[in-house]
């Protein structure tokens, strides 16, 4: 008898020993930056995928990257199991978005989690290489100690602000680094800039050279995605006017 599709569920495909993994996502948004820059962290921390996101809210769309299909939607742990990454390359709609916040959130709770920090780009005319935060208050002062700016006031939506809205009830620690992004085409720089203040915050060392260095193969190979979420953003746009 077929099951169901699920409304939510995070799908496990390898088994892997997480020890209270800190998280790092990234969701589709001006420049791509969340997408691109975990794609980096998954390379440089040779992390491998352990899990993907099933859920009737997805749209049925599927990923190509250099001739190699892979789901959109995944979840990845580094070899000692203390870092995990999600990573999601396509755009989604509001319907529905509680169900996966949920059912992320639950995962992270069942693997003993307690930070998850959202990457994310805020669209402008131009990148000033500056990485800027949202979090709690105790945690923005930290973060100014390292050269992380507070954002003073706006909204985060989406699946970003989706999870930060439940880690306030939940006893897991969201944040949010922000950079100033393109915001029509992918933008490697500003991704660079916030690998680098993880760098600096976590004490970690992943390299962002190859990210500098390789824009035009980066803005090539996410040009499609990044049209779709102009697009996405300009319907969105439209309902509300």
């Amino acid at each position: 008898m077929q099951k169901e599709f699920p409304e939510a569920e995070v799908f496990e495909i390898k088994k892997k020993e997480l020890k209270n993994p800190i998280i790092f996502a990234g969701f589709v948004g001006a420049g791509l930056v969340g997408p691109v820059a975990i794609n980096h962290i998954i390379d440089k921390l040779e992390m491998e995928q352990i899990a993907v996101m099933r859920s009737k809210y997805l749209p049925p769309s599927t990923v190509f990257m250099n001739g190699r299909l892979r789901h959109p939607f995944r979840f990845y742990s580094n070899p000692d199991g203390t870092i995990c990454a999600i990573i999601c390359e396509i755009t989604l709609r509001m319907e529905g978005l509680y169900c996966l916040v949920a059912s992320i959130l639950d995962w992270a709770a069942e693997k003993g989690s307690k930070e998850i920090v959202i990457l994310d780009g805020v669209a402008s005319t131009e990148h000033d290489d500056k990485a800027y935060c949202a979090a709690e208050e105790d945690l923005v002062r930290t973060m100014a100690d390292k050269d992380i700016n507070m954002i003073p006031q706006g909204f985060i939506t989406g699946m970003p602000g989706g999870i930060l809205n439940e880690c306030l009830v939940r006893e897991i620690q969201g944040l949010t680094l922000l950079a100033k992004a393109n915001k029509t085409s992918p933008d490697s720089a500003a991704a660079a800039t916030l690998i680098e203040a993880l760098n600096r915050f976590y004490e970690m060392d992943i390299d962002t050279t190859k990210l500098k260095e390789e824009g035009d193969r980066i803005n090539s190979e996410f040009s499609e995605l990044s049209q779709k979420y102009v697009e996405h953003r300009e319907e969105i746009a439209g309902m509300y006017m």
